[in-house]
C-alpha cells in the first residue's frame, strides 16, 4: 500500500449531522468521509482504507498504553478517519500525506483543527519531508514502503503503533530459531521490543487487500549489547542474511561484497568457531552484535578509518 492508504469505519452510525460531519473529535464516519472526499480505493496503486470502526477505535489505545500521546505522527493519513480519533485524544497531531487531492481533502475536513494548531497537514512524501519530533506514531503504513518507513521510524526512539501486511509483521516480531526470523527481526529488535497487538483481515478495508495485516507495536529501549557501528552492524545483517542456509563461516566469506569487508577471512580467523559452524537464522542479536564487532576490528570493513576520525 502507498501514502495514500487511507481509514475508515464500516458500521458509520456515529455522526448525526447530514454527510457524516460530526464536529466532536473521533465523531466523523469513515464512510462518509470517503464520499467527502470522492474516493473508493484502488488495489492497482496500493490504495486501501480502512473502514472497521472497531479497529480504527483500537488503535489510539494501544498508544497509550505506551507512552502519553502528547504529539501524535500519523503516517498515510488517507481520508482522515485515524486522525480524527487521534485527535480525540492527543494534543496535536501531524499528518502526512503525499496524495495532493488527499492531503487537500484534509486540510479543508480539519479546518477548525487546523486553526487551532492541534492539526498540522504535511503533504509529501514520508521517506523524504522533515519529520517533526513527536510522542508516538500511529499509522497504518504503506505497505510498499512499510520497512522502509518502520527503519526511518526506529532510531527516532519513540513507541510506534503501526500497521503492516501480517506476514512483514511476524518477521519483525519473530524469535530465533523460527521460520520467520531473519534480519527485519534483529534489525527492528535493536532498537525496540516489538509485539503483534492485534490481527486485521482484508474485510476491515475497502477494498479488501489480498493479504492479512496486523496492528505491531514497539517500546523502544537500549540493545543489551554494544556494538562499534551502527551502520556497519546493520550493513552486516543485511550481507549473512542472504546466505542464511549457509553457516556463519561461509556466510561471511561470500558476502563480503555487502558487509564491504576488505578481509572476511580474517574474520574468520577470530572469531568464536561455536558461532561459525551454526546459521544465520539460529543466532540471537547479541551474538549476531559478538561477530560484528569481531567483524570491525579484525575484516577492514571499507567505513572504519572514516569513523575513526
Amino acid at each position: 500500500m502507498d501514502d495514500q492508504r487511507g481509514t475508515g469505519s464500516g458500521s458509520g452510525g456515529a455522526d448525526p449531522r447530514p454527510g457524516g460531519r460530526d464536529p466532536r473529535p473521533g465523531g466523523r464516519d469513515p464512510d462518509a468521509l470517503l464520499a467527502r472526499a470522492g474516493v473508493g480505493g484502488d488495489p492497482d496503486h496500493d490504495q486501501h482504507f480502512l473502514v472497521d470502526d472497531r479497529v480504527l477505535d483500537r488503535l489510539p489505545g494501544y498508544a497509550t498504553d505506551a507512552v502519553d500521546p502528547e504529539h501524535v505522527l500519523e503516517i498515510g493519513a488517507g481520508t482522515g478517519a485515524l486522525t480524527d480519533r487521534l485527535l480525540a485524544l492527543a494534543d496535536r497531531v501531524t499528518a502526512v500525506e503525499r496524495d495532493p487531492d488527499l492531503a487537500a481533502f484534509l486540510r479543508e475536513e480539519f479546518a477548525a483543527e487546523r486553526a487551532a494548531g492541534r492539526l498540522t497537514v504535511v503533504e509529501g512524501d514520508a521517506l523524504a519531508v522533515p519529520l517533526p519530533d513527536f510522542s508516538v506514531s500511529v499509522s497504518n503504513l504503506p505497505y510498499g514502503v512499510s520497512s522502509e518507513i518502520a527503519f526511518r521510524l526506529l532510531p527516532r526512539g519513540r513507541p510506534l503503533v503501526l500497521t503492516f501486511q501480517r506476514e512483514f509483521a511476524e518477521r519483525m516480531a519473530a524469535e530465533p530459531g523460527t521460520g520467520e526470523y531473519g534480519r527485519l527481526s534483529v534489525a527492528a529488535g535493536h532498537y525496540a521490543d516489538v509485539e503483534i497487538v492485534e490481527h486485521v483481515p482484508p474485510e476491515a478495508f475497502a477494498p479488501p487487500p489480498r493479504v492479512d495485516s496486523a496492528v505491531v507495536r514497539t517500546r523502544p529501549r537500549e540493545p543489551d549489547y554494544e556494538v562499534p557501528d551502527e551502520d556497519f552492524f546493520l550493513r552486516f545483517l543485511k550481507a549473512v542474511f542472504t546466505q542464511r542456509r549457509k553457516t556463519m563461516r561461509n556466510a561471511i566469506r561470500n558476502t563480503a561484497h555487502i558487509s564491504e569487508l576488505a578481509s572476511p577471512d580474517a574474520v574468520v580467523a577470530a572469531a568464536p568457531g561455536e558461532l561459525l559452524g551454526r546459521r544465520a537464522g539460529d543466532l540471537s542479536p547479541a551474538e549476531f552484535a559478538s561477530l560484528a564487532t569481531v567483524a570491525w576490528e579484525q575484516g577492514e570493513p571499507a567505513d572504519r578509518d572514516e569513523h575513526e576520525q
